[in-house]
Formats: C-alpha cells, structure tokens, sequence
C-alpha cells in the first residue's frame, strides 16, 4: 500500500485549465494502476479517467477524453491529470488512487487514495 498526497487544483473559469498532482510514498509504483476519481455533492465517488503502471490509459465510459489527460512519472513517483476546457459540471471533489496491477473503475477496489482537492468552475 503507498500513501498518495494530491496538489493543485482551485477556482478557475469555465473554459479554463487546471493540473492535478499526485506523488505517491514507497517503491516500485510501476506495479500500481492509479486513476482520478471525482465527487460531486452529494454523490459519490465516480471513476474519471485511470492509467496502468507500465502507461495505458483507461478512459470512462462516458470519458472526457479529449478535455483530460492523464500521465505519470514513475521515477518521480508522480501522477498528473491535465483538465482542459472546464466546464462547471466538472466541479467536485478530484481524488486520486492507487491499487496494485489493473486499473478498476470501481472506487472500492482501490486500496490507497489521496486526500482530495477542490475544482471548482465558475461561470
């Protein structure tokens, strides 16, 4: 299990971009999948948008791709979700996650997640 501490994130205007950060603690993060989650009020935890350990990325089924990306850095044991074009729907609560192997767009199958950051989109 790792420990994942996420920055970044804020108030931005509709259209704008925003990059989430997520470093995670321990060694070898190639052997974790890690994905963005988000959460608006009231609801819970929807998958965003995940990436293996070795690069794939696995979109939503309802994905954004196109608006977001996502990236990691296995040397600096960092991972990054790129929004761009914001829309205020995309405000909620991001957070980021960690399991070991397969990316999962079940929340409950992530064992280690980071404390979550504000995005919130004005109009």
């Amino acid at each position: 299990q790792v420990a994942l501490v996420q920055s970044g994130g804020g108030l931005v205007q509709v259209g704008g971009s925003l990059r989430l950060s997520c470093t995670a603690s321990g060694r070898a993060m190639s052997r974790y999948a890690m994905a963005w989650f988000r959460q608006a009020p009231g609801e819970g935890r929807v998958f965003l948008i995940g990436i293996s350990g070795s690069g794939d990325i696995i979109y939503d089924v309802e994905s954004e791709k196109g608006r977001f990306t996502i990236s990691r850095d296995n040397s600096k044991n960092q991972m990054y979700l790129q929004m761009n074009s914001l829309k205020p729907e995309d405000t909620a609560l991001y957070f980021c996650a960690a399991r070991l192997f397969a990316v999962s767009h079940n929340p409950n199958d992530f064992t280690s997640w980071g404390q979550g950051t504000q995005v919130t989109v004005s109009s």
